[in-house]
């Protein structure tokens, strides 16, 4: 599920220390989360509404300078079954594109379940419904990217040094 390359196909090392963020891919809005530089613990940030290709490529850049990431996780939407359909291709573009305006390499998880347990997680906290959208993405992408972390780095036991 996860894999990296540039625009031209290469792959691009991807850092095991530093910060990483992630991007909750969506048409209308992207959620947004960062790591820790020890990669162990994913944040929310924000929550940000898509307005263009160029208005876009400033924002990310602005995430860059604040928060110096080393690479970048996009969430990648799969069936059920794990099969890629048409939104996970267009993740995939997202991605592809986050490249060349960044310049960072990219990796991509697999993001089922994200937006369900972030939702479960916010009714819990009794949110009305205009606070839950406000905060649902970014979640997701600490979701994401909580998921990653876990998955790939520290699998030494609690307490090992």
């Amino acid at each position: 599920m996860e894999s990296t390359s540039d625009a031209s196909g290469t792959d691009l090392p991807f850092p095991e220390t530093g910060r990483l963020l992630a991007v909750d891919y969506g048409t209308k809005r992207l959620g947004i989360a960062v790591s820790n530089a020890e990669q162990t613990i994913a944040s929310p940030v924000e929550n940000y509404t898509r307005r263009g290709l160029q208005e876009d490529a400033r924002f990310l850049r602005r995430l860059l300078e604040e928060y110096r990431p080393r690479g970048i996780i996009v969430g990648l939407p799969v069936h059920m079954s794990g099969d890629e359909g048409g939104k996970a291709r267009e993740a995939r573009d997202f991605g592809t594109w986050i490249i060349g305006v960044t310049g960072l390499p990219v990796r991509y998880a697999d993001e089922r379940f994200t937006s369900f347990v972030a939702e479960q997680h916010l009714l819990a906290a009794e949110l009305t419904k205009k606070q839950r959208k406000a905060r649902l993405d970014m979640l997701a992408a600490q979701g994401i990217l909580q998921g990653y972390l876990d998955k790939t780095h520290k699998t030494e036991p609690p307490g090992a040094m």
